[in-house]
């Protein structure tokens, strides 16, 4: 009850952080410029975009029909600004152009060319006297050079200004269309000392030429489409085999068919988010949050099936004991970390900016993974041993097997975890945007293969109780169990006697005492 405690005020605490954001629609609510230099800027949004195609828009604009109709853009609805009204009793009712908002829409590549930088480090945004020679800019306005290779008219820039001594001023709605692909950034700039107070309110909407998915989303689409495939192709033939041999059912195999109905579940669910996402523009809470527990239930649950399958639960030992808590416990832990992290970087997010608070959650869930893995490795050292002891051929191979599988996983993600941090170094910018999607989609692609590793050597046979929980069988007993066939040796019934022997004497070593009876190894 505490665990769950915990864990409810972990994702309240978090959900209190996300972004109130609901779609591709990023609103504004009456939000603060921030100083910025010589200049108040307000980020208002940065995506991935992809180029419109040429046959969606012609010379009047107009463009077909539907949300997937090629056309991509940046729309602006309903923006408005509002100074503070002891500024604007200032002025008088015709005095004209009383202040003056900027809007400007780059691309990432062309960040060097807003604003003027004389030593390569500091940066100034507005132009005054000084510059003008220098940037060809117009005093009072934002800095937007010229790009001498000729750039059409981008970046895009647009006026909007506050009128004799009135409070608001509203841009026009307009649509920007977006006609080469790259990051883009809407930032809305003041460069007047006196409009430090502005707010802004209103709403733009971003599209891409497929729907509204951010252009670092949208292959995540066709990746989720394809893993639910995967997932329910895993889950049927696992299925067909565990209705088969229903009776002889483990209770291992019980936990790997909830990781793969998890699995199956989670992959839909993440799929039909950004389906709903990509056609309506919405993202609704519900759904997110939904997909986003599911997938850290599922998390938590394969760690722990990998840990108690280590451990030789339902092949070497029917219970696990009083390790049962600490198992319990751990999950515990890790689905409240995972939570949140995963929480902060799914539910509300709708654009492609990446979250401070999501840098700080990563630690606690990389330190439970690396807690996870340890005590796996150790579990797994015991286990070994103790089947060589008993000299079980069969199930030491398959749990070779099994090692070997673990190993070669955490060597893969140790270094794609090296190469995922060199990524993340050499491109600050997000200039490679479209190809991030394959830092995430590794990790569900790793967890997939391991899975079925497992369900490969855990499948449902006829006799698989009675392969688990005979502890004294011999080898040619366990191999006839499996579908294998081992020849007979004479030296078997001589022997039988030594290695029960050997068996108990093991077993008292890897012994684990009952839950009730305080649960501890000898």
């Amino acid at each position: 009850m505490m665990a769950a405690a915990t864990t409810l005020k972990a994702l309240c605490a978090v959900l209190a952080l996300v972004s109130t954001a609901l779609a591709a629609v990023h609103p504004y609510q009456g939000e603060y410029f921030y100083a910025v230099s010589d200049a108040f800027i307000f980020r208002g949004g940065r995506e991935g975009m992809i180029a419109s195609k040429s046959e969606a828009v012609d010379e009047w604009g107009t463009v077909a029909k539907g949300v997937s109709n090629g056309k991509s853009y940046i729309r602006f609805s309903n923006v408005v600004f509002e100074r503070p009204k002891s500024v604007a009793n200032e002025y008088g009712p015709r005095d004209g152009d009383t202040g003056l908002v900027q809007a400007v829409v780059f691309d990432v590549n062309d960040r060097d060319r807003i604003g003027y930088s004389a030593d390569g480090y500091s940066r100034r945004y507005c132009c005054d006297k000084d510059l003008v020679a220098k940037t060809r800019c117009y005093p009072g306005r934002v800095i937007v050079q010229q790009n001498e290779q000729g750039g059409g008219d981008w970046p895009w820039v647009t006026d909007i200004y506050f009128s004799d001594n009135e409070t608001l001023a509203y841009a026009v709605d307009e649509a920007v269309t977006i006609e080469k692909t790259g990051m883009y950034y809407l930032w809305f700039v003041v460069c007047d000392p006196n409009l430090a107070g502005v707010t802004v309110s209103g709403q733009t909407t971003w599209k891409n030429p497929q729907g509204y998915l951010p252009g670092m989303m949208a292959p995540n689409l066709k990746f989720y489409g394809l893993m639910a495939l995967a997932y329910l192709v895993l889950g049927f033939s696992w299925f067909v085999l565990y209705a088969l041999n229903w009776r002889d059912v483990l209770a291992i195999q019980n936990c790997i068919t909830v990781v793969v109905f998890l699995g199956m579940v989670e992959m839909a669910t993440w799929y039909f988010d950004y389906t709903n996402f990509n056609a309506t523009g919405f993202r609704p809470y519900a759904t997110t949050l939904f997909a986003v527990l599911l997938g850290t239930v599922r998390k938590t649950v394969s760690r722990m099936l990998i840990l108690v399958v280590s451990m030789g639960y339902g092949v070497v030992r029917p219970t696990l004991g009083g390790l049962s808590r600490r198992v319990l416990a751990l999950g515990a832990a890790y689905f409240t970390a995972a939570s949140a992290l995963d929480v902060m970087t799914n539910v509300g997010t709708i654009d492609d900016l990446t979250s401070s608070a999501r840098i700080i959650l990563v630690l606690p869930v990389a330190v439970l993974d690396a807690v996870f893995i340890l005590w796996i490795f150790t579990a797994l050292s015991r286990t070994l041993s103790q089947l060589s002891q008993r000299r079980q051929g069969t199930k030491l191979t398959l749990y070779r097997q099994y090692t070997n599988a673990l190993a070669i996983s955490v060597v893969v993600s140790s270094l794609w975890i090296a190469y995922e941090m060199y990524f993340k170094m050499q491109d600050s910018f997000n200039e490679h945007w479209q190809t991030d999607y394959i830092n995430n989609a590794f990790w569900h692609i790793l967890s997939f293969l391991l899975l079925t590793i497992i369900c490969v050597l855990w499948r449902p046979t006829d006799k698989a109780t009675r392969y688990a929980y005979d502890a004294d069988a011999g080898d040619q007993e366990i191999d006839e169990l499996l579908g294998a066939s081992a020849p007979s040796s004479s030296g078997d019934s001589a022997g039988d006697k030594k290695e029960v022997e050997m068996a108990s004497a093991s077993e008292k070593v890897f012994a684990i005492d009952d839950e009730e009876g305080g649960g501890k190894m000898a």
